[in-house]
C-alpha cells in the first residue's frame, strides 16, 4: 500500500543515503527517460531538495528533459534489508559549471568524483510516494564499475571530453527520428 508525503521524513533521508543505486526518470516529449545512476552521485540537501551529479556519459537525455519544462522522478528500491519503494517526484533545474553555484554545491561530492562531473542537477521535491517493494529482489552490492569514471578520465586527457559533452547537449527533435 502506497503512502503520500509533501517532502522527506528523517526516515526516507537515511535510507537514500544507504542506497549504491538509483534511478531517474525524465519527460518532456514522447517518450520517457529511465536512467539507472551510481557511483555516490545524489546528496540530500533537504527535505524538499535532492542535488544529483550528473556525469558525461551514454546521453543527456536528463538534461534536456528538464530544459524542455519536463519533470523528473527520482526512485531508490531497496535491494537489501527491508523492502521500500520511495519515488520523489520533483521539478528539475541544471547547475553548470559556469553557474555561480556550482563550485559550492560541487563539495558536497567526494573529491575523486568532483572532476568528473558534466553538471549537477537540482531537485525540488514536490512530492514523494512509498511502496511495499515485496517484489523486488534482495542482491548484495558487489563494487561500483569504473568504465565510466575510467572514460571520462581517458576522454579528459585527450582533450576530447568537453568537445563530447558540447555535441551532447542539443536539443534532440524527436519527431525527426
Amino acid at each position: 500500500m502506497a503512502n503520500y508525503y509533501k517532502s522527506l521524513t528523517p526516515t526516507h533521508i537515511e535510507f537514500i543515503g544507504q542506497q549504491k543505486m538509483f534511478f531517474l526518470a525524465s519527460a518532456s516529449q514522447m517518450e520517457v527517460n529511465l536512467s539507472p545512476k551510481g557511483l555516490d552521485a545524489l546528496r540530500v540537501i533537504s527535505p524538499e531538495r535532492l542535488l544529483f551529479l550528473d556525469f558525461p556519459g551514454s546521453g543527456n537525455r536528463t538534461a534536456r528533459d528538464i530544459r524542455l519544462g519536463g519533470r523528473i522522478t527520482l526512485m531508490c528500491c531497496a535491494f537489501e534489508g527491508n523492502p521500500l519503494i520511495l519515488r520523489c517526484f520533483c521539478k528539475g533545474r541544471l547547475v553548470e559549471p559556469s553557474d555561480a553555484e556550482f563550485a559550492e554545491r560541487l563539495e558536497l561530492f567526494d573529491e575523486n568524483l568532483r572532476h568528473r562531473a558534466r553538471r549537477l542537477v537540482l531537485l525540488d521535491v514536490e512530492a514523494v510516494e512509498t511502496s511495499c517493494g515485496w517484489a523486488v529482489p534482495q542482491m548484495e552490492f558487489k563494487t561500483e564499475r569504473q568504465l565510466l569514471t575510467d572514460w571520462v578520465d581517458k576522454k579528459t586527457l585527450s582533450g576530447e571530453l568537453q568537445a563530447y559533452i558540447d555535441s551532447h547537449d542539443q536539443p534532440v527533435d524527436l519527431q525527426e527520428i
